[in-house]
């Protein structure tokens, strides 16, 4: 299905796009042309049997460096500055009922 002038327009219209006069309606027209095609070749395999995958390397696993502890807990130094603090947390005004 070839795709027109009217049909560049129409998309651009629906996507709120303002197509620039310096863009050239060939070589827009050609492009989208060509996704369409590159997209009816896919939808034309046959995916019978095919497991859908989460992502495109599934079996391999990401490297993940060790959990380590660089900075001091300053929690109780800090709270010495809060007006209202109980167990280790802030005490805030209920601001919703």
């Amino acid at each position: 299905m070839p795709i027109t002038q009217q049909d560049i327009q129409n998309i651009a219209h629906l996507a709120r796009l303002e197509l620039e006069s310096s863009v050239s309606g060939q070589s827009l027209q050609k492009d989208i042309t060509q996704i369409v095609e590159l997209v009816d070749q896919i939808q034309a395999l046959d995916t019978e049997g095919t497991e859908p995958m989460s992502h495109p390397l599934e079996g391999l696993t990401q490297p993940v460096r060790e959990d380590l502890v660089t900075e001091p807990n300053l929690r109780d130094s800090l709270q010495e500055l809060a007006p209202a603090k109980e167990a280790g947390y802030y005490l805030v005004p209920q601001v919703i009922e």
